[in-house]
């Protein structure tokens, strides 16, 4: 009777210990991508592609699918038009916060994986005068999970973003500004390798 009782509360507990796996993960990555416009002469500025590096928080919700906050961050410089010297570079850090969820088909922890969030872009102009932004965005991306050990994994992920900036007027200035930009949307790639820690 008692091995009886055991298997049944075994049989409970196995899908509440499957829901309880979290995690964490420290990304290191390239990314790519992104322009404004010029509001006087209608050319790209382009944003420089380069180094990034992000953080997710992850909680399990069953036995495929997990909670997520993600944040990444990168500090690169818009590129004006045509060429120009490195010092005629806008520095301007890009950071996404993002809400949302993994799923796994194969089950929590291992093999191919899809992600998506949505929340906010922060861009941060590091030049005087220039004033920062926060737009709505979202982001999608696929990824594969190699487990190496019980509580370790290997995360190889790509992700896309885009930042709905409707700006059909200069975004970051408010008057006086070195330059005059403006974007419908601001659109973005991630490619990113992480250590991830489960528990």
């Amino acid at each position: 009777m008692r091995l009886i009782v055991f298997a049944l509360l075994l049989g409970l507990v196995a899908p509440a210990m499957a829901q309880s796996e979290h995690g964490i993960t420290l990304y290191a990555g390239y990314r790519f991508g992104g322009e404004f416009t010029d509001v006087a002469s209608e050319q790209p500025w382009e944003f420089t592609d380069g180094s990034s590096f992000a953080t997710s928080l992850a909680r399990g919700i069953d036995a495929q699918r997990q909670y997520e906050f993600f944040v990444s961050h990168r500090n690169g410089a818009l590129k004006p038009p045509g060429f120009s010297p490195a010092t005629s570079n806008i520095r301007l850090a890009v950071r996404y916060y993002h809400i949302g969820g993994n799923y796994f088909p194969e089950g929590l922890g291992r093999g191919a994986y899809l992600a998506g969030g949505l929340g906010l872009t922060h861009l941060d102009p590091r030049e005087q005068g220039l004033n920062s932004e926060t737009r709505f965005s979202l982001s999608l991306g696929f990824g594969y999970m190699l487990a190496v050990a019980k509580h370790l994994g290997f995360k190889l992920e790509a992700r896309g973003y885009v930042t709905l900036v409707d700006s059909t007027s200069a975004i970051f200035c408010s008057g006086g500004c070195i330059i005059q930009v403006k974007a419908d949307s601001f659109t973005q790639v991630d490619v990113l390798a992480g250590i991830s820690a489960r528990f």
